[in-house]
């Protein structure tokens, strides 16, 4: 068995000494949801279970109050207000959010805080972060007062609103978000959250409750969002909330590590005096072991320096691949909106190609009907050890920038599938990495969900093969004309956008400085560092 700290930051790495959190808890059992759909009802049957005196505390990007949760309902508002009047303590950390006709969510986040506060909660929506910044951690922790073993917690990528409630078939959330014309009118949306049991809910409890008891009003650096929330009688200070239960106790063989994104502000946090780049330095950790396979999963790879480091890990090992699921298309369209994203994305891709032509593999999802699939999971398996799911994207903006929240899991189960040490490093495949990746390379393969069809995606150099020669056929498949039956699989080779020069002459400085914008003091800036 390997040592722990070869794929887990100290605290001394952490770089944060007053983080108040553990380097790592152990004793945890952490499952991935793959789908809004199934965490949502995964939610709600926690939530319902909550009785007077428990808590419910949440963090969150976007929120909807009318968001069905299951196709019946409950909607997010009803859930969480129902929670507050049978007297639970629900109290939410909303990103204030900017304008919605900048494509944002700020009508909306105000309307949850309406809807909640009405059934007796607390919300606040907070703006603490740097210019062109948010709050994107996206978290829930249910803690039940006198009864620790049903403490648990939600955390990674999903908001609690429009778009987020699709599943396996990816035919789209009935309420969808307003997206670019090329997701269709209810747009696929692929994205994955983690469920945790064990000590590490006392570790997101804490995560909560720094943000929550900070000393600095949530539109302290604002003036005009104060200005407007003041006379729009918003909740402008946060109420104390009730004594911290003691973390629950172990429950399973999954060591969890809290990887955090905080910017350097001023007037700074106390949690993170100048920042917190765990995210950076976590996922830098990890990369830098990998050996064999890197699997990726995200919404935005964009940053050079984020790229530069696969780049590196490639050329130091040749027997190293990357393989980066990503969506089609932005998000939004327009020039503006498009290029700019466009712009960091052919950067970065194209770093991680000049250094491994041959090992760098990119692909897109669709929908078996051909409607492309928007990615917004952010996942990380390395060498079927080491795994991440949380809320942080592979760009400088959300490794320095933005609030973010990932949790890293080492199981101490060893894989006893060959091969059992893929990156021959001693460290041994781990059973949590390896089904994680495994879990989603069948939906995007079509193969079957018990495992059956799983034989040759266990092998990191045959799973390579397999991806690329399922996408290879839909492509060809499309390329022929669409004759004869559509081939299994809905991944597709990921082709990278080429813009002119005269382009690239405005969307490069929008990009550095709105799309992908960095958060660090200015000492780690001129050091290139994290």
């Amino acid at each position: 068995m390997t040592r722990v700290e070869d794929w887990l930051l100290t605290d001394t790495e952490r770089g944060n000494p007053f983080s108040g959190l553990p380097a790592w808890t152990s004793g945890n059992l952490v499952e991935p949801l793959v789908h809004g759909a199934t965490y949502f009802d995964r939610l709600v049957t926690a939530v319902e279970g909550l009785r007077a005196g428990d808590h419910l505390f949440f963090t969150d990007w976007r929120g909807d109050p009318d968001e069905l949760l299951r196709p019946d309902g409950p909607t997010v508002g009803r859930l969480f207000a129902d929670a507050a009047r049978r007297g639970v303590c629900v109290r939410g950390l909303v990103w204030r959010s900017h304008w919605d006709g900048l494509s944002f969510s700020m009508e909306e986040n105000a309307a949850l805080d309406a809807e909640i506060e009405e059934g007796g909660g607390v919300i606040v929506l907070d703006q603490r972060v740097r210019r062109l910044g948010s709050h994107h951690q996206k978290f829930v922790v249910l803690r039940h007062v006198g009864r620790p073993d049903a403490d648990l917690a939600f955390a990674g990528g999903i908001d609690l609103g429009h778009s987020r409630r699709d599943n396996a078939e990816h035919r789209g959330d009935p309420q969808p978000q307003s997206m670019s014309s090329a997701y269709g009118p209810r747009p696929p949306w692929h994205d994955v959250q983690a469920q945790l049991r064990g000590p590490a809910v006392g570790v997101l409890d804490t995560v909560f409750r720094q943000r929550w008891e900070d000393p600095h009003g949530p539109d302290t650096d604002h003036p005009l969002a104060w200005l407007h929330d003041r006379f729009s009688r918003s909740r402008m200070n946060a109420d104390p909330l009730p004594e911290q239960p003691p973390a629950p106790g172990p429950c399973g063989p999954h060591l969890v590590q809290p990887l955090r994104t905080y910017p350097a502000i001023r007037p700074p946090y106390g949690f993170a005096p100048q920042g917190e780049r765990s995210v950076a330095r976590g996922y830098s950790k990890a990369i830098r072991r990998a050996r064999r396979l890197i699997y990726l999963e995200d919404q935005y790879l964009w940053s050079r320096e984020v790229a530069g480091l696969f780049a590196s890990a490639l050329r130091e090992n040749p027997d190293l691949h990357l393989v980066i699921v990503l969506p089609r298309f932005p998000d939004q369209e327009g020039a503006v909106s498009e290029q700019s994203q466009y712009v960091g994305r052919h950067q970065a891709l194209e770093a991680c190609r000049r250094a491994a032509p041959d090992r760098v593999h990119v692909f897109d999802p669709e929908n078996h009907e051909g409607t492309p699939v928007y990615v917004h999971a952010k996942v990380c398996v390395v060498d079927d050890v080491w795994a991440s799911i949380g809320s942080d994207n592979f760009n400088r903006r959300s490794w320095t920038h933005d609030s973010e929240l990932s949790n890293a899991v080492l199981d101490t189960t060893l894989d006893p599938r060959e091969p059992r040490d893929p990156g021959g490093l001693g460290d041994g495949a781990r059973t949590f990495a390896r089904d994680l990746r495994l879990m989603l390379a069948r939906e995007h393969l079509d193969r079957a969900d018990d495992g059956a069809e799983d034989d040759d995606l266990v092998d990191p150099e045959r799973f390579v093969a397999a991806v690329e020669r399922s996408a290879a056929d839909l492509q060809a498949w499309y390329d022929g004309g669409r004759v004869g039956p559509r081939p299994p699989g809905r991944l597709r080779p990921h082709r990278t956008e080429e813009l002119s020069w005269v382009t690239r002459l405005w969307a490069v400085p929008l990009y550095r400085l709105v799309d992908d914008p960095d958060g660090r003091p200015l000492r780690l800036r001129l050091a290139h560092g994290f």
